[in-house]
């Protein structure tokens, strides 16, 4: 209908008015202007696709962290059986070479802090305690890699559902102030809002599951 009002326009201003039935009863005209774009809806599509899309990439990056954390933090690979085994072993100075052999074929947190140690053993007390402890800082830091990401996953998933529900509620709302409301525009708002709100709760939920744990 805006194509035929400015169609109208330019031909009236030629002293040539535009018959609208006639383009209306013209079947290709008639295709062409149901294709034209409807800004409105596409704004909302768009805004609703934009909504799901982040909610499914959060969803997607906090999944792939978690597995690769619990393949990680793994109680095997974190405390090795072999190097608990040789610490159970080691009773003097004399075992240091074997406890040192294991740590070497046994990488892991606790093997390169017990590397440390026998390094460290002929060094003064402080210096040794100062050099277990800036390892064992790092190695924390190492355990902890791309928690801070579930974190991030854990804040930002519902408030992409608090926008998804903010904007479903604001389609509600226009709807509602239409002069001819349509009950299928108010489903619409609902179910953007209700969708968006349980995406982004199964996305944060799961996320503060694993990083708590």
């Amino acid at each position: 209908m805006l194509f035929i009002a400015v169609m109208n326009a330019v031909y009236r201003c030629s002293g040539k008015p535009l018959a609208t039935k006639k383009i209306i009863n013209n079947p290709s005209l008639a295709i062409w202007l149901a294709l034209l774009p409807r800004p409105r809806l596409q704004f909302r599509l768009s805004m609703e696709s934009f909504i799901i899309v982040l909610l499914v990439i959060t969803s997607i990056v906090s999944v792939a962290f978690i597995i690769e954390r619990a393949i990680a933090l793994r109680w095997n690979r974190v405390l090795p059986p072999e190097v608990e085994q040789a610490v159970d072993r080691c009773r003097s100075k004399s075992d240091l070479p074997a406890l040192r052999k294991t740590c070497e074929i046994n990488p892991s947190p606790i093997a390169r802090l017990i590397l440390i140690a026998i390094s460290y053993l002929n060094c003064p007390k402080n210096e040794t305690i100062d050099a277990i402890q800036t390892k064992a800082r790092h190695e924390v830091a190492q355990l902890e890699r791309g928690l801070v990401v579930l974190e991030i996953a854990t804040g930002i998933a519902p408030l992409l559902g608090l926008v998804g529900t903010i904007f479903g509620m604001i389609l509600l709302f226009n709807a509602m102030g239409s002069e001819a409301a349509d009950q299928s525009k108010f489903a619409v708002g609902i179910a953007l809002a209700l969708r968006a709100t349980l995406m982004g709760l199964l996305v944060a939920i799961p996320s503060l599951i694993f990083w708590s744990y």
